[in-house]
This record gives C-alpha cells, sequence and structure tokens, in this order.
C-alpha cells in the first residue's frame, strides 16, 4: 500500500513538472513568436491582423493570390503589409504606386529576396545567381549586361533572329496544317515552337517537335512551374528549416531539381564540343567569359552559374510567350469579330502569300492593339516575381524597411480601373485613338518595369507578333462542334494559363 501511494505521488509530482514545463515552453514559443514578428517601426502599411507563427498566410489563396491581394487591396488601399510566418511582406497595387517604387525608386526596390529552397535544390548555399532570382549585387549586374549584350549579339532586334522566328512559325503553321478538321488542343505545338526559338539561341539548333529529350524538357519545366502554386510550396520558402527534414525538398520540387539537372546534361554535352574559335550559342559565349576570367575569384562566370543563366533563359522564353499565344487564339475563338478584323488588315497590308515581317507592324495598328490586349487581358504573370528592398526607404508616406519582400501586383495595374476603359473585358479599342491608330499606354506593364524589368521583352514582342500574324494569315480558329464554350478564365500556376481548350484550324 505504501508502495503505491509513493508511485502515485511521484507521477502527480511528475505530470505537474511536465505540465509547468508545457507551460513554460508554449510561453517561451509564444514570446519568441513575439518577439520575431514584432515591428517597431512607425508608418508602417497597415494590413490584417497576424496570427502566431502562421501570420497571415491564412488571408491568401495561394492558388489564386492575385484574386486575394485584389481583395486586400479594397480593404486596405495600394500598399498594405502581410506576414508569412517571420517574413515580412508589403503588397503594392495600382499603377501609380508601382510606378513609383520600380521606376522612381528603382534601386530601393531591386533586390530579390533569399530563397532558401532553391539553395538546397541546386546546391548553391546562399549564393544563389543568375539573372532571375540573384540578390541585386555585382554578381547579378554582370549578368544582366551579359545577358542584354549577348541577346543583341545573337540578333535581337535584328533581321537575323526575325529570320529565326519567321522559320520557325513556318514549322508551327505545318504542325497546325496536320490536325486541319480535327479538333485539337494548342497548347503543346506552341511550346514546342516559342521553346525552339530560345534552344536556337542558348544550344544552337533547334529540336523536332517529336524528339523524345526535347519533350521531356517541355514537360519538366510545365510541372516545374506548377509546383510553385498553393500553399505548401510558399510555406517552405519562408520556413527555411523545415527543409532540413529528409525528402521534403526532394518530394515538393522534385521537377524543379530535375529540370535543372537535366538542363546540366544539355550544358555539359555542349561543352564537349566547345571550341574557342568560333562562338555559335550564348552558351559559347557564356564558356569564353568563363575561360577569361578563370582567374578571377569573384567572377560570377563559373560552370554552375552557367546551367542557372541558361536555365533561366530557357524558362523565362519559353513559358510566358508560349502562355500568352495560348491566350491570343482562346481570345480569337470566343471573339470570331475581332479575328476578322485582324485577318482583314494581315490581308491588306501583307497579303495571303508573302510571310509577316516585323516592318509590317507599324501599319497594323488593329493587330498591335489585339496582341496587347491578350497580354493586357491575359494577365500572364499576375502576381509578377518577388522583390525586396535594398534599403530603408518611404512609399507615399508609409516607412518600408531593408530586407522586406516586396510583391507587386501587376494583374491591379493591367486591371487598373483608374488606367483603363473597360479594365475587366477584353476590349482592344483600349489601345486605338479615334483615328483607329495604335496609342502606348503607361499602365501596360506585363514585362513589370525598372531594374528587375524582364530582359528579353523585346525578344517577345518579336515572337508574339511574327507568330500570331503567321497563324491568322494562314488558318481561322474556330470552337470545334460539339465542344462547349471555353472558359476565359484562368488556372494560376507562377503564370495565369488558359483552361485545357479545343480549337479547329480551318485553312484561308
Amino acid at each position: 500500500m505504501e508502495l503505491f501511494l509513493w508511485m502515485a505521488s511521484l507521477l502527480i509530482a511528475v505530470w505537474n513538472n511536465l505540465t509547468l514545463l508545457g507551460i513554460f515552453v508554449t510561453l517561451f514559443t509564444l514570446f519568441f513568436d513575439f518577439m520575431k514578428r514584432r515591428r517597431n517601426w512607425s508608418r508602417y502599411p497597415p494590413g490584417p491582423t497576424s496570427l502566431p507563427f502562421i501570420g497571415t498566410m491564412l488571408q491568401v489563396d495561394f492558388k489564386k493570390p492575385h484574386i486575394s491581394f485584389n481583395q486586400l487591396n479594397k480593404k486596405y488601399g495600394n500598399i498594405y503589409s502581410l506576414q508569412n510566418c517571420w517574413t515580412n511582406v508589403v503588397v503594392l497595387n495600382g499603377f501609380k504606386t508601382i510606378k513609383e517604387a520600380l521606376v522612381d525608386k528603382s534601386e530601393d526596390f531591386a533586390d530579390r529576396p533569399h530563397f532558401a529552397v532553391y539553395s538546397q535544390l541546386f546546391g548553391f548555399g546562399d549564393n544563389i545567381q543568375g539573372v532571375i532570382m540573384a540578390r541585386y549585387s555585382h554578381a547579378w549586374k554582370e549578368q544582366k549586361r551579359f545577358t542584354l549584350s549577348i541577346l543583341k549579339d545573337f540578333g535581337m532586334g535584328k533581321k537575323s533572329l526575325e529570320q529565326l522566328v519567321t522559320e520557325e512559325a513556318g514549322y508551327l503553321c505545318s504542325a497546325f496544317s496536320s490536325k486541319e478538321d480535327c479538333p485539337f488542343d494548342p497548347h503543346y505545338l506552341i511550346n514546342n515552337a516559342v521553346s525552339n526559338v530560345i534552344c536556337s539561341l542558348t544550344f544552337g539548333n533547334r529540336f523536332d517537335y517529336r524528339d523524345q529529350k526535347f519533350k521531356r524538357l517541355l514537360h519538366l519545366l510545365a510541372n516545374a512551374i506548377k509546383e510553385e502554386a498553393g500553399f505548401l510550396p510558399q510555406f517552405l520558402h519562408v520556413t527555411p528549416f523545415l527543409l532540413h527534414i529528409p525528402g521534403v525538398v526532394d518530394q515538393v520540387f522534385q521537377h524543379q531539381k530535375d529540370l535543372f539537372h537535366y538542363l546540366e546534361e544539355f550544358v555539359k554535352a555542349h561543352r564537349e564540343t566547345w571550341n574557342s574559335s568560333f562562338k555559335r550559342d550564348i552558351t559559347d559565349a557564356f564558356l569564353e567569359e568563363i575561360e577569361k576570367r578563370k582567374d578571377d575569384i569573384s567572377s560570377s562566370f563559373n560552370d554552375r552559374n552557367l546551367s542557372l543563366v541558361i536555365g533561366d533563359l530557357f524558362a523565362a522564353g519559353t513559358e510566358t510567350t508560349t502562355t500568352t499565344l495560348r491566350w491570343g487564339l482562346l481570345h480569337m475563338i470566343l471573339h470570331p469579330n475581332v479575328q476578322s478584323k485582324v485577318q482583314e488588315e494581315i490581308d491588306e497590308v501583307i497579303g495571303k502569300y508573302r510571310s509577316p515581317q516585323m516592318e509590317d507592324q507599324p501599319n497594323m495598328p488593329y493587330t498591335r492593339a489585339v496582341i496587347h490586349e491578350i497580354q493586357r487581358f491575359g494577365d500572364i504573370v499576375p502576381t509578377g516575381i518577388p522583390h525586396m528592398t535594398y534599403r530603408d526607404t518611404e512609399l507615399q508616406g508609409y516607412f518600408i524597411p531593408k530586407g522586406t519582400t516586396i510583391i507587386t501586383n501587376l494583374s491591379s495595374v493591367l486591371k487598373d480601373e483608374a488606367m483603363w476603359e473597360n479594365p475587366h473585358e477584353f476590349y482592344p479599342e483600349q489601345f486605338l485613338d479615334t483615328n483607329g491608330q495604335f496609342v502606348k499606354q503607361e499602365a501596360f506593364l506585363p514585362f513589370s518595369a525598372g531594374r528587375r524589368a524582364c530582359p528579353g521583352e523585346q525578344l517577345a514582342k518579336m515572337e508574339l507578333f511574327l507568330f500570331f500574324t503567321n497563324l491568322l494569315q494562314r488558318f481561322t480558329f474556330i470552337i470545334p462542334k460539339d465542344q462547349p464554350r471555353p472558359r476565359e478564365d484562368g488556372c494560376f500556376a507562377f503564370t495565369l494559363i488558359p483552361h485545357p481548350y479545343q480549337i479547329q484550324a480551318v485553312s484561308r
């Protein structure tokens, strides 16, 4: 009996101690969380109430973040704050706000957040470089200069690149011809054609649309982009300690890892045939820079960064233009009157047999307006790529400290009710004056703006014009019989892509 009482008293003591320990741990954890989230800044932007640990992440639908940001915009104004766990985030909305940040105060907002996921995926430690995700540094400036220079060297803005795109448009039209009288999804054919342009620039050759290695490359890219959508990937971006759990990164970001290593194989094979006396493509140009600077330990030209730069160019040069053209064909079948007017202008300016050329563009105001409206209404990269403040700064009376993650809600610019006549409708006339001539709109920012604007903007514009006009010169696109009317809304997967749809291409 005495032994039983002794054991009972011992259990009670242990339980009480465990309870005290639990209370202490809970209080300590809550205090630690409070200290991490505490803000002593006056004039910091307002925002929704932040919960312990999770912050405001439950306020955002990460499968449709642009919609959530627009809803919060109505409640908190054009500049508001969020908290992704312990990461401070400020969301910018509307043309005037984003222009002031990215153009007027371009250096203040020129940095990028550090993404621990990519460091672990690609084995770079904290030194992620490339062009797109690199921090604002000497290395990024070096790679930005190289990218712009080498794109120009290999034909950006020149007839040689225009001829390359026109040739690829011919292959695409032939592929569409093989589908005549049959409903088909144009996604992968468009993807093949657009990707072949950047592959020609980076690897020196195009691929046959049936090439299995090429198909795998595009399949990995499509799935890698989808991996960024949803709550879990965004949660892992702001909780780097969870990345050390075995298998987490590989499970959630497997396609991104596979894509990077697959591109590394392309680069490795390319290097084996490199000849320093002849520069075939961008990869050769980068290898030449590596050789020139091999004794400079501070240089960003190295083998690992080569794969990142080529990966950046491949992904950026494939995905956004492909998505824009997919939206373009969708709007042509949804708005056949617009399609007819484009074809009338093509027939009048170019004719039915000569290939379209960039010099035709100034004489085709309606076609230009339609392409711009496809980009505006399609809202291809609605939330942009995250920025980070490079230094303490102020914006419209609000204080934003150095190191704050910045979301530029480009969707709010492209559909800014203060800047567009019919922001929520597909309306090409927004880019035409009363005489039917094309007019630029300052709120047209699909490529972002400032120091981090897309370096391939000029190439993308050339591809959009030449691919689009070639297709509409050759075909009339219709909704196939017995097919439902396609959806006009999109799916968010970093880019905003159309739901799968079928078309029928009728030769003109």
